[in-house]
């Protein structure tokens, strides 16, 4: 955490993107079923987390794009697969946030079936960014798709988004805590989408998933 803007003030934000090779990425298509998602080709990652966590930030940061993923004041404005081209054969998916959107009943099922379907069957996926507020504890919906990777040996990255809004003490208790309880082939980490804190390090568990052919972490058995 020492080269975090938020321990280290002299560093802006920006020097965060310095040869950010996720700078490159741009939208590529929205998805409302899987058979609308690209051919199942290639690698991808996917951002996943309740609407009110800051997924979309979350993906502004990590790339240095402040507006490609869209962000809005109302909760669950992500209803669709937002898929994101970082390179010929590599993607960042955006799912649909959960558990607190306004949004009907039956639409609500249908993100759930859906991204259950998009975890188990979507063989191109090769990592899972879970989202989680620091100051909140993880929720049922969090929990079951923690269950739904470790069925299918998919590698997981919890981020603990707006720690910003703790002391950094009380930040790095939470992350032992969680990382205490943590199964195999799941990891976790502070993030700040607003100050930046983080966001090299999530880049290297990217890289690791996206680029690196000599490791199996990206390669589902």
């Amino acid at each position: 955490m020492t080269e975090s803007w938020m321990l280290n003030p002299s560093k802006s934000p920006e020097s965060f993107m310095t040869d950010n090779p996720y700078r490159r990425a741009e939208f590529h298509l929205s998805a409302h079923t899987l058979s609308q998602c690209p051919p199942d080709a290639g690698r991808e990652v996917a951002f996943v987390g309740r609407s009110n966590v800051g997924k979309s930030s979350v993906i502004n940061m990590v790339t240095g794009r402040k507006a490609l993923a869209r962000i809005s004041k109302t909760p669950g404005r992500t209803q669709q697969i937002n898929y994101f081209l970082v390179g010929e054969n590599t993607r960042l998916v955006d799912l649909p946030g959960y558990g607190f959107a306004r949004v009907s009943r039956s639409l609500q099922a249908h993100w759930v079936k859906t991204v259950n379907d998009y975890l188990q069957r979507r063989e191109s996926l090769c990592g899972l960014v879970l989202i989680l507020d620091i100051r909140r504890e993880a929720r049922d919906e969090d929990l079951q798709i923690l269950d739904w990777c470790a069925a299918v040996n998919l590698p997981v990255h919890i981020l603990l988004n707006k720690a910003d809004k703790m002391s950094f003490g009380a930040a790095a208790k939470k992350l032992r805590d969680l990382k205490s309880g943590l199964g195999d082939g799941v990891d976790a980490q502070l993030f700040s989408a607003l100050k930046g804190t983080g966001a090299d390090e999530l880049r290297r568990v990217l890289d690791g998933w996206l680029y690196d052919r000599d490791s199996r972490l990206g390669i589902r058995e």
